[in-house]
Order: structure tokens, then sequence, then C-alpha cells
């Protein structure tokens, strides 16, 4: 049965997390062409996107007072995540050994899958990436980017624009439909033309076609990346509260709080061919 307010969070979630994946520049001292921003924070994104696959990392999931933490592990081609910590309390040493068994379960049912398997496990994976990078292509057609000045943030001079619904703009799918109501700000490295900061929000209520649902005003995202090395960001931490009414009668509320750290490079693993930049 279909999930329709989880695939709100999720359409949601995508949109918001890519809708301002988008700028800097290359001097402090003279105007931004807002065009130039666009592209090379674009470029900049795309290098993070192809680098992503090949980072463990942790992640910590908060549900209000309530957290999990996990160890995600990149394993053939698609993540796993192992439970290390609930509230903040590393697992009991029998616990620990519990999950630590699930992983070499998991390992060993990946290395004996069938071909068809792995193809179809990779390609799942790999699907819901592409779903997201695709929405980037749509991003410098969906807004108008304003500069608005230089700030200081975490010892970095960044670059504050505002981003606001393009006049015209006809989204070419479902999850592209969000765009037409939001507006954001986005702190840009100036250095390095990656995002360190981005928040979002619906400002209007927008209809999704296909779905009797209603994204509602009062859904608001937040999203913050850090260098991980070698000219590489990838998130630090995300949460959303969305807001929307389902039949266009029943208002539904969810939210998320992801936290990201500790990225470790897969060992082997080469990156260079999309590692450019400094991203001190």
């Amino acid at each position: 049965m279909l999930n329709l307010p989880k695939l709100e969070s999720a359409i949601i979630g995508r949109c918001a997390l890519l809708s301002l994946a988008l700028v800097p520049m290359t001097a402090l001292c003279v105007s931004p062409d807002v065009q130039t921003i666009i592209q090379k924070s674009v470029e900049a994104n795309e290098r993070d996107f192809k680098a992503a696959p090949y980072f463990n990392y942790r992640e910590e999931d908060r549900d209000g007072p309530n957290s999990k933490t996990y160890q995600v592990y990149m394993i053939d081609g698609s993540p796993y995540q192992r439970l290390i910590a609930i509230n903040g309390k590393p697992l009991s040493e029998s616990q620990s050994v519990q999950e630590e068994k699930k992983l070499e379960q998991e390992k060993a049912r990946r290395q004996a899958e069938s071909s068809s398997d792995r193809k179809n496990r990779i390609a799942k994976y790999e699907k819901d990436r592409h779903r997201d990078h695709e929405l980037m292509q749509q991003l410098t057609k969906a807004f108008d980017f304003k500069f608005v000045g230089t700030r200081k943030m975490e010892s970095r001079d960044v670059y504050l624009l505002k981003a606001t619904p393009k006049p015209g703009y006809n989204p070419p799918n479902m999850e592209t439909q969000v765009l037409l109501g939001m507006e954001g700000q986005l702190w840009i490295d100036a250095e390095t033309y990656q995002w360190v900061k981005v928040t979002a929000k619906v400002i209007r209520p927008v209809s999704i076609e296909g779905f009797l649902a209603q994204v509602q005003p009062g859904t608001r995202f937040e999203l913050e990346k850090m260098p991980v090395g070698n000219g590489i960001w990838q998130p630090k931490h995300f949460s959303m509260k969305s807001h929307s009414k389902v039949l266009f009668l029943f208002n539904r509320r969810s939210q998320a709080d992801e936290t990201y750290s500790d990225y470790q490079r897969i060992e082997g693993s080469n990156t260079k061919s999309v590692q450019q930049g400094s991203g001190k």
C-alpha cells in the first residue's frame, strides 16, 4: 500500500536537499556574476555527488528526545547501517555482538547473491541518488538568485544569496513541483564554491499532481555541509519539518533530524578523478 505521508516527505526532502545546490563566487571585493556562481556551484556539487559512494560515515537520527546512531558502510555498491548507539549511549556488549553478526551476515549475503539480485540492489540505490541528482538540473530553471552580501561562518568567508521561485517555471515531473512554492537562502564558501549552509521553506501551498496531497507553508529545511578531504564536501546536518494536507483535508506533520560525521574514504577506492579544488 502506498505510504503517502512518507512519499510526500521523501519528495519534499529531496527537493529541499537539492533545491539550493547552487552558488558562490570568485572574489569578495567584487559584485558576483550570478550565472557564473551557479555554474561553479553545480560543478562543485557534481564532484561531491560522484564521490559520495567512496565514503563510510557515521549517522545519528533524532526523533524528539530519542536518537539512534549508525555506522554506515558501503558494501559492494550500496550502503548498510550498523546500529552502534541508542540515545547517545553505546550498545551493550551483547547488543554490539549481535549487530556485528548482522553485519557479517549481510556481507556474506551480498557476496553470495546472484548477479541479477546484485544488479537490482545497486540499481535501487543508484536510482535514489540519480533522482536527487536529476533535480539539480532543474534548479537553475526553477529559481531566481540575488546576491545579498558577504558573511563569516565557521571562520570561512561566505556569500549569502537568496533564491526565489522564477515566474513561469514549469516543473517537468512530480518531484520538482514543490519548487514552485519554495524560497531559501544559501551560504556559499567563497574559496571552494561549496555550500556551507542552505535553508529553505515553503511559502505557499503546492499541490502534488497525481496525489491528493498539498505541501503547506510551515514546511522548512536546513542542510549543512562540511569538507571531508581532497576538495570533497558531504552533508554534516539535515533537518526537516514538513506540513502537508492529505486529501486536502487531513493535516500531516513529520520531521527529520540527521547528523553526519566521521567520513572515512573506503580503503582502496580512488576518488582522484572527482577531487578538484582545495576543500580545506
